[in-house]
């Protein structure tokens, strides 16, 4: 069975890659058919008897004429037609009784209305009917209302009739298709603006973890070399705070990279874990970075959405690292977190000289993904120099965090 199947489906592939052997097959079929359709003598009244009566070597000539004009019959549909037609028409008025050419003009006809659009097969098939049935009532010896001459117009009307309704399907099909490849493209589409977002978020976190434990530690790293040789405690104590804040990064990494290697899991976390309730840890590490640092307000309750939090966090944390590397010495930074309605405003400002936050970490980044990820969770983020000296980092977050998903 298997066998057989894989033959009949090598003989589909073949035949639809080689359209004119199967109409050349469709000819030779309706060919045989006529001619044995030919030997049926019809006789009014009675039973039509077979054999009695050989075909005229016209009508054959005119059978086979039909026959070959429908290997040509999907390159020039109406072409076909009119021929079949007119060798029709020829054998209806010269012969009594015709051979049955008009099996080629069915044919032709139901080509012409799979191929073209239904106005036109209404046209064309009216025309072609009316023709041939006139021709047969008219010319033929048996009386119009014969059955004969109504079989012509039941078989070219059917021809129409059957012809539209494999127009209509194929159009049917191949609706569905455009529809299903539109829908797979959509599927690809979003499947690639899904991953191009997921590589984004994972950058921001990679960024923001790493600049700010980065700057930590080289600026405690050059307090070290700095007093090593005279200050030894002091060197000693910038060190323990290098161990700490690498320490920090690296659970801070491990937790990031943990999501990736969690994600056929339904219960692992979305997103890394800091949040407004480690605020302090990170005011009080970038104080002992040697920044002077003031929270001035940090309205906590009711707890911000998880994602919310996530971003005011890491915009406190951009900021500060900003201001250490940027500043300038001297400097001071002030935070505030403040619910105003629905939304959640976090403020950080310096007076330092160095232009602050203003140049990011260097390559446009660090600004960069703030208002990033402040703009995913439709809020907005401001950043500029202050009048009179230093920087502002302003961003406005609502506490319905609206998420890539449902955006």
């Amino acid at each position: 069975m298997t066998t057989l199947g894989t033959g009949v489906l090598r003989i589909r592939h073949w035949l639809r890659d080689h359209p004119l052997a199967l109409d050349a097959a469709l000819a030779l079929a309706v060919l045989v058919a006529m001619i044995i359709g030919s030997f049926v003598h019809p006789r009014p009244g009675e039973v039509p008897s077979f054999g009695t009566r050989p075909p005229e070597v016209s009508g054959v000539l005119l059978m086979v004429a039909g026959a070959v004009a429908l290997i040509w019959r999907r390159r020039s549909p109406m072409a076909v037609l009119a021929v079949t037609a007119g060798l029709t028409v020829v054998e209806l008025v010269k012969s009594d009784p015709p051979a049955p050419v008009v099996m080629a003009t069915v044919i032709a006809l139901c080509t012409v209305a799979a191929r073209t659009d239904r106005p036109t097969t209404w046209r064309v098939g009216l025309l072609t009917v009316a023709v041939l049935t006139a021709a047969a009532m008219c010319f033929g010896a048996a009386p119009w209302y014969s059955q004969e001459n109504f079989g012509i117009l039941a078989w070219t009307g059917m021809a129409c009739a059957a012809g539209d309704a494999v127009r209509s399907r194929r159009a049917f099909v191949d609706a569905i298709r455009e529809r299903a490849e539109r829908a797979e493209r959509t599927r690809d589409e979003e499947a690639r603006r899904r991953v191009a977002e997921e590589r984004l978020r994972i950058a921001r976190d990679l960024h923001d973890v790493v600049a700010h434990h980065i700057a930590l530690v080289n600026v405690q790293a050059g307090v070290a070399a700095h007093v090593m040789d005279k200050r030894p405690d002091q060197a000693k104590e910038a060190l323990a705070h290098v161990r700490e804040a690498s320490r920090s990064a690296l659970d801070e990494l491990r937790a990031t990279v943990g999501l990736l290697r969690q994600s056929g899991d339904p219960e692992a976390p979305t997103e890394p874990a800091p949040g407004l309730a480690v605020l302090d840890e990170l005011v009080e590490t970038v104080r002992r970075a040697g920044l002077p640092v003031e929270v001035a307000c940090t309205d906590r309750r009711p707890p911000l959405p998880a994602a919310v939090d996530l971003a005011a966090y890491r915009v406190i944390q951009e900021a500060l690292t900003n201001v250490r590397k940027h500043a300038g010495p001297g400097a001071r930074a002030e935070v505030s977190v403040v619910r105003v309605g629905n939304t959640a405003e976090v403020t950080v400002i310096d007076n330092g000289s160095g232009g602050g936050g203003g140049h990011g970490d260097g390559g446009g980044h660090g600004l960069l993904g703030m208002r990033e990820r402040v703009t995913a969770l439709g809020g907005t983020l401001t950043a500029g120099p202050r009048y009179g000296g230093g920087f502002r980092v302003h961003a406005i977050l609502p506490v319905e965090a609206r998420t890539a998903e449902s955006g």
